[in-house]
């Protein structure tokens, strides 16, 4: 695993990515599979790095960063079971049970909650259908 610094050229945001290797950064890259988590654009670029140094600071460090990824963690957790619970899941189909509900007026009582293709998200967005995207973890990711 290596850990790049990350900078978004639309927004200038700075942030960390772990990725397999280096190669795998390469790969995902040149598919245009990266993007800025703040503003969605494809212009992300690696930043230098200094290496890191081990020292006795860091065990604490390690320490608090596990218990914010515990906490953001339960935080999803906690939002996907609201979601489940007030929302109806249509799976793969989201894109089209959003424009049915758009256009037909087929106005449901509970909203829809699924999975989207980000090309189909962007469509629907362009449509004017108010559409957000959601971190999921799923069950197995325990």
């Amino acid at each position: 695993m290596i850990k790049y610094k990350l900078f978004c050229k639309e927004c200038n945001l700075k942030f960390d990515s772990w990725f397999a290797s280096s190669n795998e950064y390469e790969r995902l890259k040149k598919k245009k599979l990266l993007n800025c988590h703040n503003c969605n654009s494809e212009k992300v670029e690696k930043t230098l790095m200094a290496p890191q140094l081990i020292s006795h600071k860091s065990k604490t460090d390690e320490k608090l960063n596990l218990e914010k990824y515990n906490k953001v963690k339960k935080t999803i957790k906690d939002y996907q079971k609201f979601i489940k619970d007030n929302f109806n899941y249509v799976g793969d189909n989201f894109a089209y049970e959003a424009r049915s509900i758009h256009y037909n007026g087929k106005k449901k009582s509970k909203g829809i909650f699924g999975s989207a293709s980000k090309e189909d998200l962007k469509e629907l967005k362009e449509e004017g259908i108010d559409v957000q995207t959601f971190p999921w973890i799923d069950e197995k990711e325990n």
